[in-house]
């Protein structure tokens, strides 16, 4: 299928990785529909050409069969790392996974791509892995053409896990680390987006399940030594032991900001961790943390965000 004249309809396409996605279909030729709660949060893709910012609650799926309407393919980007209020793990990655199904089958959108995550599992140690591999489960019997992508952390300008340990070398004298052993294979988001734009009009890829990481395999400790070097803030990382680490997580979910939970916690039990090379149907190697975190990360390489959106759309 030729990308020209096609509609990718993408929920969630606010977020840290549908900023790089969309600019991405832009340049592959796709008309582009996003769909968010709030408009403003998608302002600086309206600036896109062939981009339509839909404001609607992709909860349900009426509204979100009217947005996907005419449509080839629908993406969904939809996650949270800690629950919120009523933004909680089974509203946001199982219930609305069950509105994009409804909503393709309504709207006669046959190509469903989805974002899960590395260890997603209806049985995995924390909520966010048992909704992930619930929405998973899901979609793989909705008998739509689906694909599903299961990244470790992901990280980039703007991510928030890399850019989160360089504030805290930066303002803390000490760092405390609980869970310092959880192992990590952090993949670039931008080899990301490449996957999920390449997918949608690669046959080979429908039915298929693709773990995504980058190439090399940190600890927790090592990621937040090698994060205060280059933001050239070291410091000295005490590491925590299996009871504090638990009891500094519940403290720091119940701070604003929630650094840190009981159950991101459960989830580091299970290494973000792939075991396998890079999917060789997408034609990419992927990208080395040693050369994207410098460029964010390093004192005075902070940029606009328009100019990352920019250099993404390929202008």
């Amino acid at each position: 299928m030729a990308a020209n004249g096609s509609t990718v309809v993408v929920v969630g396409g606010s977020g840290f990785v549908g900023r790089h996605i969309v600019p991405r279909l832009v340049t592959a030729g796709h008309r582009v529909v996003v769909v968010t709660r709030r408009r403003e949060r998608a302002q600086h893709l309206i600036l896109l050409p062939t981009v339509d910012v839909v404001e609607a609650d992709a909860i349900d799926p009426v509204a979100l069969a009217r947005a996907a309407a005419g449509a080839t393919a629908l993406v969904n980007l939809t996650g949270i790392i800690n629950e919120t209020g009523s933004e909680t793990f089974a509203r946001v990655h199982v219930d609305i996974t069950q509105s994009a199904i409804d909503a393709c089958k309504a709207a006669g959108v046959a190509r469903l791509l989805q974002m899960s995550g590395l260890n997603a599992d209806p049985a995995g140690p924390s909520q966010y892995l048992r909704s992930k591999g619930e929405a998973e489960a899901r979609v793989a019997a909705s008998g739509l053409a689906w694909t599903i992508f299961q990244p470790s952390v992901i990280f980039g300008p703007e991510d928030s896990f890399l850019n989160v340990f360089a504030k805290l070398s930066r303002r803390l004298p000490v760092l405390a680390l609980g869970s310092p052993n959880a192992r990590f294979q952090p993949v670039y988001v931008g080899d990301v987006a490449h996957c999920f734009v390449h997918a949608i009009t690669a046959d080979a890829t429908i039915g298929q399940r693709y773990p995504l990481c980058g190439p090399a395999v940190y600890t927790l400790h090592e990621l937040v030594r090698y994060v205060g070097e280059v933001a050239d803030a070291p410091r000295p990382v005490l590491t925590l032991g299996p009871a504090l680490s638990k009891l500094q997580a519940f403290a720091l979910e119940h701070l604003p900001g929630k650094l840190m939970s009981r159950d991101n916690l459960a989830s580091m039990q299970r290494d973000s961790v792939c075991g396998c090379d890079f999917p060789a149907v997408f034609g990419i190697a992927p990208t080395a943390l040693e050369a994207v975190a410098p460029t964010y990360l390093a004192p005075g390489a902070a940029r606009s965000h328009y100019d990352d959106y920019r250099a993404n759309s390929g202008r």
